[in-house]
């Protein structure tokens, strides 16, 4: 994270225009500020460094799942209000925002000339966020105009509310595979996940939400391993799988975690439902006019044709994973090195263990595909989740003072970027 902020404060002015970052490795402005949500922040954090250990212990699983999950929401508007409430409630309105679009469609047709209209220097083309991704995201904000719940602020709290419930998901996830023993002390990392400075608000918190959910479920199925349930749990987990693949081109990526959690359990049989599942999302885009390779193709295209084509790959191959690490924080930088050490005997890895390391291949894969230069502190939520959650690794065995150490340095990085860096979405 040092070498990312250091280097391009070293290298030419022509260099820096490149990264079109200028607080790389974030994507912002440096721009130190207080604001609305920096109180609230500076409480919540202090409440779960303090008391986030003894509520581990103390409360029951359900609660302290749900507890987890409100307390991330709380987190990230605090930390999305320090620059303001207008700023937090107009983010998914600017021109180049998926808001943007949605006076302008028509509904499920739509998507017959989704694909056609995603390349730029066309009078029609889609704004850059629409663009970048498939049908799902914007049908999805179309959907909730439709029911009464347009505009910016209704949008903002959903994405937050999505995103946050990820937590819960994790947890839930955790317990199935490794045992209730094993989840609890990943719930207050979980809370305090600094990668809810981007959880608000960004379309990828609804994404990172969404796969967390279905790779949650795929969990359930796995560890139940026969019965009706199980079954019912993975042909949810496709649905929310394939769900997940057109909001996001690069959720395709989550089969790497999704991999990981049929490993953990040792069980391929979900597959036997998920799969099909999956399947008949694909058809139903494409029965309604929308092939995804047709979009994939397309993006790729647009992607060349705007900044990417001048961002270099020599810094933000490495630069891209100081950006995460600023999402998931230095207690999942330890759960990485953890995770990592468990490798030498794989056999005996714990489940959480396997699920930071799947998380952490979709990382790399993304990163060397070259088709994340930048901006991967939010593109990657769905993958930094995981890797924040693995900070329980070492807890169960960890006395009180230093889980409530590792808590605070996680609060602090949290507070320190969204008070000195102007995030841009």
């Amino acid at each position: 994270m040092a070498a990312a902020v250091a280097v391009p404060r070293l290298a030419s002015e022509a260099f820096r225009m490149r990264l079109v970052a200028e607080a790389a490795p974030l994507f912002g402005r440096f721009h130190p500020h207080l604001g609305v949500g920096s109180v609230p922040a500076l409480a919540i954090a202090a409440l779960v460094v303090c008391w986030g250990p003894a509520a581990v212990r103390r409360s029951p699983f359900g609660a302290l799942v749900a507890g987890t999950a409100a307390t991330l929401a709380a987190w990230s508007l605090a930390l999305g209000t320090v620059g303001g409430w207008r700023a937090f409630a107009t983010k998914l309105t600017g021109y180049d925002q998926y808001l943007h679009e949605v006076p302008r469609v028509p509904g499920i047709a739509v998507l017959h000339v989704f694909a056609r209209r995603i390349p730029d220097h066309q009078p029609d083309s889609w704004t850059v966020h629409v663009s970048g991704h498939p049908p799902g995201a914007l049908l999805t904000f179309v959907a909730l105009d439709r029911i009464g719940l347009g505009g910016g602020t209704w949008a903002a709290l959903f994405c937050v509310a999505v995103g946050a419930s990820g937590a819960a998901a994790a947890l839930i996830a955790v317990r199935a595979l490794a045992g209730e023993a094993a989840a609890r002390p990943c719930a207050p990392f979980l809370a305090l996940f600094p990668g809810g400075l981007w959880l608000a608000v960004s379309g990828d918190a609804y994404f990172a939400g969404v796969a967390a959910w279905g790779l949650a479920l795929l969990a359930v199925a796995a560890a139940r391993r026969r019965g009706a349930r199980s079954w019912l749990c993975a042909g949810a987990a496709g649905l929310l799988l394939g769900w997940a693949v057109f909001l996001n081109y690069g959720l395709v990526l989550a089969a790497f975690p999704a991999l990981a959690v049929l490993i953990a359990a040792r069980n391929l049989r979900p597959l036997l439902a998920a799969v099909p599942a999956a399947v008949v999302v694909a058809g139903l885009f494409a029965a309604g006019g929308f092939w995804w390779l047709d979009g994939y193709h397309a993006v790729m295209m647009r992607y060349y044709q705007g900044i990417a084509s001048f961002r270099p790959f020599s810094y933000w191959v490495w630069g891209d994973l100081a950006a995460a690490a600023c999402a998931f924080g230095p207690a999942g930088g330890a759960a990485l090195a953890r995770a990592g050490a468990s490798l030498r005997r794989p056999r005996a890895a714990p489940a959480l263990a396997v699920l930071v390391l799947g998380a952490a291949a979709a990382m790399v894969a993304a990163d060397l595909s070259a088709l994340s230069k930048a901006e991967v502190e939010r593109i990657w939520l769905p993958f930094t989740l995981w890797v924040t959650c693995g900070a329980g690794l070492s807890a169960p065995r960890a006395p009180v003072g230093a889980t409530r150490a590792w808590l605070a340095v996680q609060a602090v990085t949290a507070l320190v970027i969204a008070h000195v860096v102007q995030v841009y979405q």
